[in-house]
This record gives structure tokens, sequence and C-alpha cells, in this order.
């Protein structure tokens, strides 16, 4: 089992919640399908649940704002070292403030932003709470990738705030996709996908990755638990994969990578 404690570098995606209407159903919903063991915060925290994977956090669950109309989503949150810091950074590189930096008990500091391509992401500055503490393992999340409508201009706006270094494993006509990392020779901790090559793939957004044993089967009990398969099972040569609209109404991925098909793409 995958595991990570404190906190994580800077530029990586380094947590995953939901915000949801209703958290007893979420709790539900992801406990049947990922068997999370799903925890109760303090009063303080509003009602935020903390899912765990064998006594290490995996994922929140937390009600939407009040007053803030919203669609239930994922959010990716990417770690950093000073959330102050990297707001002034992201409104210099033409994105927007939605929530502006503030603390989250002792938990850490965060702020919500958009990049200037409309997609919504998290910014999480950790104190007691460093992120993930297990990943890329069944009920984990294993991947975060952006789909957007103008790659480019996302791609100069992630690597002016976070010093992304990004590497193009795509055909370049219909498949435009990169991984990105935190140095020119480092592993990818993520995706970045031109939305444009795939009809009504729209608006721009971060979708969440989970890591599950069996595809089919995973997709079978999210639909039998009330959530719609949008797209899948797929095979491909990084998994059998699959995309999920949850009960709510949000939007992620499942995928397999033990089970491949085709070569992988080089990059360049």
């Amino acid at each position: 089992m995958p595991t990570h404690d404190g906190r994580w570098p800077q530029g990586t995606p380094c947590w995953v919640d939901c915000q949801v209407d209703d958290t007893t159903r979420a709790r539900e919903f992801y406990g049947e399908l990922f068997g999370w063991e799903i925890e109760d915060s303090s009063p303080e925290a509003g009602g935020y649940l903390m899912a765990m994977r064998g006594g290490r956090p995996a994922a929140g669950i937390g009600p939407k704002p009040e007053g803030m109309p919203m669609p239930s989503v994922w959010t990716t949150y990417i770690a950093v070292d000073s959330a102050d810091a990297v707001a002034e950074k992201v409104t210099a590189a033409s994105g927007s403030l939605m929530m502006p930096p503030f603390d989250v008990l002792d938990a850490g500091r965060m702020f919500v932003a958009a990049d200037p391509t409309g997609a919504v992401f998290g910014v999480w500055e950790a104190k007691a709470h460093g992120g993930a503490g297990v990943y890329n393992e069944h009920g984990a999340y294993c991947w975060n990738e952006l789909h957007t409508g103008d790659y480019k201009q996302a791609q100069e706006f992630y690597a002016e705030v976070f010093g992304w270094h990004y590497t193009e494993i795509g055909d370049g006509q219909n498949f435009v996709y990169s991984t990105l990392s935190l140095a020119a020779d480092g592993d990818p901790v993520g995706g970045m996908n031109d939305s444009t090559k795939t009809p009504g793939d729209d608006p721009a957004y971060w979708l969440a990755w989970f890591q599950v044993g069996n595809t089919d089967g995973a997709l079978a009990k999210a639909g039998e638990l009330g959530a719609t398969v949008m797209m899948g099972p797929d095979d491909s040569p990084f998994g059998r994969m699959g995309v999920v609209q949850g009960p709510q109404g949000e939007v992620f991925g499942v995928i397999d990578p033990t089970t491949t098909v085709g070569e992988t793409p080089t990059g360049s």
C-alpha cells in the first residue's frame, strides 16, 4: 500500500474531496463503492467527513458552502508551501480566486481558484493535515488530470504558478495530452487533456481518478448504488477505465492500472 506522511512537495496534487448536497448519502455511496471507513470530524469543521483506507486519509466529503450555488463536484487540491504567495501568482497569471486564502482550523490554509480556461482547483498549505496518506491502491486516488478547451493557455498558466514541466504523449492530432511533472526529468504527477479533441467534453474541469481492483465490477456496483456510468469500461495502455457520475452529480474516474492494452505512448 503506497503511503505518504507529512507535506507533499509543492505542485503535487495532494488531496481530493467532493462537495455535495447530502453528505450522509455520499457517505453511504462511497463507503460501499470504495470500502472507505468514513469518520466524522469536530463540530468546528462544519460537517466535513474524512474517508480512510487502512487508517490513513484517502479523501474528503463535505457540504457545499452556504450561499454559494454550485454543482456537486470532486475538487483536486495542489500542495503549496505558502497559500498566500501562490494566490498572488494565480491572479498575476490571469487566474481568479473564488475563495481567497483562509485557515482550516489547525489542519492547513487553503484557497479555491479558477484557471484562465475556467477549470476550478484547490490549493492546500499543509499544517496538521498533510493531504492524502494513501494513494495508488484500491479506493485511493491515483491520478488527477485537467480537461480544457484552451490547452496551451492552461499549460502556460500552471507552469507560471506551479513551475510544471510537460511531456507530450498524444499523437498531436486526435489525442493531445501531456503528463506534468515538478522537474524536467521528474516523474509524472498528473495530466492535461485537450478537450477540443473529445466532443462533449466541456466545460474545463479537473478529473480525479480512483484506483480499483476490477473496473467492470466497480462500474456495475456504482450503477447499483444509483450512479450513472458516463464512459466505459474501456481498455487503454494505462489501464481499464470508466467515468462515473455519482448519485448527486459529481463526476470521477475509476481505473485498474494492472489491466492494460496497447503500447504506452512515448513522450516528447
